[in-house]
């Protein structure tokens, strides 16, 4: 054994007897190759199933390290979990074990703090006025005010009092709208600058991927400075990257950046673009009202339509000629005018530079528009380029997530990050491969030297779980679950007496389902949860686990991070396969670009998102070495087709079976057992 696998086999012993925990061997593992790639350098690709205990596997490593290492996650609930539990246990335990000080801090950005500026501002702007404006926000705002009063709080938005959102939004910036804590009067007590400056010197820093997706594309430093950067939930991080860089304009927006400039630099130019502002609200509302009436107008444009570019074109003008007008001018002395020209230009800056990019979008950009919030959107086609040239040449990357691999192979999500470059020269390396090829032009890492190892699960997935797979249901259409569907569904609730997360693909699936088992199920004393878009998540799961005999209907958002151990959830079932809409933009555009590259869009695109998304939706089922249950895929099309074999090879392997009445008989046993227990 190494010097270097001792220390972190001995540093790992304390942290999990800190814990309360046992040692697994997969977390062993993880925990060796995490180290091999800090130290030496090089990029770490690890599948680590549920139960293995990955956090702990990767913070252990990264302290022993003794070097400034970035976690992204993709979740606020794992962010939590890393910096409110993890952390703040094995601290004391490896500061004993290695002799030395630890620290850890959580970085986020600037919007996601209170601006004491902006709260304490004499002059109003549009994001205040329209507290002035509905009364019943005023209660919200004193709590908010009061809390950012009380000594050593954050002014973060996670631990902050519950509030409405525009009365957040009231009372912080964007990063383009923050003066910065040299100039501003409050810098000292700046709850994002101090958050940042904790972070430079942690050892280890928290974050999110968004944050670190903007530095990466933009080039821009926003984040500490670090020797290594570990992505967890990285099955996420290239549509975590696409979603921060993805350009949204909306009327909106822009007559907020116009009232902002009218009240703070009045005048002609104002006037101006308060009045391409409504030009252009106009424009898109009425395009709006012609795409809802004419669905061959949605999906992907291959340019701005004709109606929306004069008066998109119109706000560009009057933008640019806005930020010429504040460079000249800004000589001003009172603080909180400066702050508010700063926040008038950040605004109408990113409006200048969202517009310029709408009015020429690139071919390796996708251009569409979303009629339910009249909103154009622009982004990028592909982001694997980017990340390889600005995150992958820079520092060795540990990507981990239980789900990884589709089919067994890693590939997909290795070309989704850039670990592997598109074309049939693409090559993996291995750790033989010669020291010297571990360099390339892009800059100090090779992209592509990049170990891959998937480290299992502790789980007995075989003895623990059953996949059902009934054969005789009809193949979904677009109008959602059919009625076969939904009785099975409703049969299978039943005879679990409740217990159960249901994920749906559609907000439709989740509605006719809704209607449905109230409907069979009202006689048996079996609760009903149903998300609505814009419920908190976090507390519909908790009502969940609270109520054992409850039912979870849920759409994409329940499909990941879900983790309800024990009698609650014993039965998942999942009403399709999670294949991207034939109307998502991106997704379609990326398919028909390796369509036309002479490749398989469905394969490379469409069949591993599904197959990964399908792969942690089946995972909310065992969650701990205790629990029992069943995952029902009501989808025939897994036993019926070819490409079915890759989805199940991507699930944990569960016993299947397409009997549904050897299934609804172990619920039914499960069920009578958890209630003889009082669970």
């Amino acid at each position: 054994m190494s010097e270097i696998s001792a220390t972190v086999r001995s540093a790992l012993d304390a942290a999990v007897e800190a814990i309360g925990g046992q040692a697994r061997e997969g977390q062993i593992e993880m925990a060796e190759a995490v180290a091999n790639a800090l130290s030496d350098r090089h990029h770490l690709l690890v599948q680590a199933g549920t139960g293995t205990g990955k956090s702990l596997a990767y913070l252990v490593p990264a302290l022993v390290h003794g070097k400034k290492v970035l976690v992204a996650t993709a979740t606020l609930a794992l962010q939590r979990q890393l910096v409110e539990r993890d952390l703040p246990r094995i601290q004391p335990a490896l500061e004993k074990e290695l002799g030395r000080d630890l620290t850890f801090a959580v970085y986020k950005g600037v919007g996601n703090y209170l601006c004491l500026q902006k709260m304490n501002s004499d002059i109003s702007d549009p994001d205040s006025e329209i507290l002035l404006e509905i009364s019943s926000l005023e209660k919200d705002a004193k709590k908010l005010r009061a809390w950012a009063t009380m000594p050593g709080v954050s002014g973060d938005r996670d631990d902050a009092p519950e509030v409405d959102r525009r009365v957040w939004y009231a009372n912080s910036v964007s990063g383009r709208e923050c003066m910065g804590k040299d100039e501003c009067s409050f810098g000292s007590q700046c709850f994002s600058a101090n958050a940042k400056t904790k972070a430079q010197s942690a050892d280890v820093v928290v974050t999110n991927h968004t944050l670190l997706a903007i530095e990466i594309v933009d080039s821009h430093p926003i984040l500490p400075e670090r020797d290594a950067v570990i992505l967890d939930e990285a099955h996420e991080f290239m549509d975590r990257t696409t979603q921060a860089v993805t350009e949204e304009l909306s009327a909106g927006r822009v007559e907020r950046a116009a009232k902002m400039a009218k009240k703070h630099l009045p005048g002609k130019v104002a006037d101006a673009l308060g009045k391409a502002a409504d030009a252009c609200a106009e424009a898109i509302a009425d395009f709006a009202d012609d795409v809802r009436s004419d669905q061959s107008l949605s999906g992907r444009l291959p340019d701005l339509p004709a109606q929306l570019e004069a008066p998109i074109r119109k706000v560009k003008e009057t933008a640019q000629a806005l930020v010429n007008q504040i460079t000249k001018d800004s000589e001003i002395l009172d603080p909180d005018a400066q702050a508010e020209r700063i926040r008038v230009k950040g605004a109408v800056n990113e409006i200048l530079q969202i517009v310029t990019k709408m009015l020429r979008p690139g071919a390796a950009q996708v251009l569409w528009f979303d009629p339910t919030f009249s909103t154009l959107h622009l982004a990028p086609l592909d982001v694997s380029a980017v990340l390889r040239q600005n995150l992958l040449t820079r520092t060795p990357v540990i990507a981990t997530s239980a789900t990884l691999s589709v089919g067994k192979n890693f590939d997909a999500i290795a070309r989704a990050i850039g670990f592997i470059e598109s074309g049939p020269a693409s090559k993996v390396k291995s750790s033989e491969d010669s020291e010297e090829d571990a360099f390339d032009s892009y800059g100090e890492l090779d992209p592509s030297n990049v170990q891959m190892l998937d480290v299992g699960s502790p789980f007995d997935f075989a003895n623990q779980g059953m996949l059902y797979l009934p054969k005789h249901l009809p193949e979904p259409g677009r109008d959602g679950p059919s009625k076969e569907v939904l009785t099975e569904l409703g049969e299978l609730i039943e005879a679990a007496g409740g217990r159960t997360l249901a994920l749906f693909s559609s907000w439709r699936g989740v509605e006719l389902a809704d209607s449905h088992l109230r409907s069979v199920l009202a006689e048996l004393k079996i609760p009903i949860i149903t998300q609505k878009r814009g419920d908190s998540v976090g507390s519909l799961v908790d009502r969940f686990a609270k109520e054992p005999t409850s039912v979870l209907l849920g759409t994409i958002s329940l499909w990941q991070g879900i983790d309800v151990p024990g009698p609650a959830c014993t039965l998942v079932a999942i009403d399709r396969i999670p294949f991207p809409r034939p109307d998502e933009p991106v997704m379609s555009a990326r398919a028909a670009q390796a369509d036309a590259s002479g490749g398989s869009g469905f394969m490379q695109i469409s069949l591993p998102r599904a197959a990964l998304l399908l792969s942690q939706g089946t995972g909310r089922l065992i969650r701990s070495i205790d629990d029992r249950g069943v995952v029902a895929i009501l989808d025939s099309r897994i036993v019926t087709k070819r490409y079915g074999s890759v989805l199940l090879n991507s699930m944990p392997p569960f016993w299947r079976t397409s009997d549904g009445a050897i299934i609804k008989d172990s619920l039914r046993r499960l069920h009578t057992q958890f209630s003889e227990d009082g669970q």
